[in-house]
């Protein structure tokens, strides 16, 4: 028989988790009075004695977050908004770069798994589900954020892509253009491929043709924007408006337009995804999509801790809308 009663068995006995009990014993976190006062009842019940240094140990509790890159504005601004939140459930983050490499990927949760992280955040956007299964089974508490996987039973916070993808054509179908182009990343993340969703209806609704030839995929960085933007506008018939699935893709779609000699936006509309810094200190400001990073930083963490404290027997899927934001990029059409 054991001689020694451990924080496990604590947990297992009250029904929580080794960090709920944890934070009854440092006095941290958000937790519910009646889960703490169970927690203390086990504890009695159990005549368990914490060790001095696991209860230093614990003290610093720690979420791991896995997005594509930190150079980019988006990921930097959602990692932000997650850091904040986190601090206020006493919290620490530590954040990986996976450029959306499945090795990457791996041996990042291998990592974040000997550190014995609280739980994971992924806002990655591999199709390989391996990494995600892996922590299920390894009962890591784990929360998605702007990557669907319908499949899995997990906690999900997203944005609507569709509907902002369908929101940007629409706005510039409203100013007069029919030949609208698109610029995006990899087609297989389920997010890019919602917003070429979006666009695609938009077309049809408004009676317009969908041509294979204006829409670029692959492209991530802003180089890859200038180079598709410069294909576009070398076609016979150019658009007179492009939709990046990104800003960093839009503001290349910018550069390029200038390269040529062509004015944005009396020459060509462009209209952005994401809203962070880069949109209001491009020139001219960008029109773009606008996603509620605050909000899906906040939504995000809260699922997380919620799943820390004890399994949820049911997971939440969160769609959070996204919004047009009007700048100085677009204008009616003049041809």
């Amino acid at each position: 028989m054991k001689s020694t009663v451990t924080i496990y068995d604590v947990a297992e006995k009250a029904g929580v988790s080794i960090s709920t009990v944890s934070k009854v014993l440092n006095n941290t976190g958000s937790i519910a009075e009646k889960t703490r006062q169970k927690v203390r009842e086990t504890m009695r019940e159990l005549n368990y004695q914490p060790s001095v240094v696991a209860s230093v140990k614990k003290r610093i509790q720690t979420i791991g977050l896995l997005i594509p890159s930190i150079a980019n504005p988006f990921m930097a601004e959602v990692a932000r908004s997650i850091e904040d939140h986190v601090k206020k459930f006493g919290f620490s983050l530590l954040v990986c770069s996976t450029d959306n490499h499945l090795d990457n990927e791996l041996e990042y949760i291998s990592i974040l798994k000997q550190k014995y992280v609280d739980g994971i955040i992924l806002a990655t956007g591999l199709n390989d589900y391996r990494a995600i299964k892996e922590l299920i089974n390894a009962e890591i508490p784990v929360a998605l954020l702007s990557r669907d996987i319908p499949s899995l039973a997990v906690d999900t916070v997203l944005v609507d892509d569709f509907l902002g993808g369908y929101e940007a054509v629409q706005y510039l179908i409203s100013l007069g253009h029919r030949k609208i182009a698109m610029i995006t990343e990899n087609i297989n993340w389920s997010v890019v491929r919602a917003r070429v969703q979006g666009y695609r209806q938009a077309l049809e609704e408004a009676g317009l043709e969908y041509d294979e030839n204006l829409v670029l995929l692959d492209n991530t960085t802003l180089d890859a924007g200038k180079q598709a933007t410069r294909k576009l506008l070398d076609l016979p018939e150019p658009p007179t408006a492009i939709f990046a699935s990104t800003e960093f893709l839009a503001i290349g779609a910018v550069k390029s337009a200038r390269e040529l000699g062509i004015h944005v936006p009396k020459d060509l509309s462009i209209v952005g995804f994401d809203d962070t810094i880069l949109a209001t200190v491009c020139d001219p400001p960008l029109t773009t999509i606008a996603q509620p990073i605050q909000e899906m930083g906040k939504k995000v963490v809260e699922l997380l801790v919620e799943e820390i404290e004890g399994p949820k027997e049911t997971k939440q899927r969160i769609v959070l809308s996204p919004k047009l934001v009007v700048r100085e990029s677009t204008s009616r059409c003049r041809r």
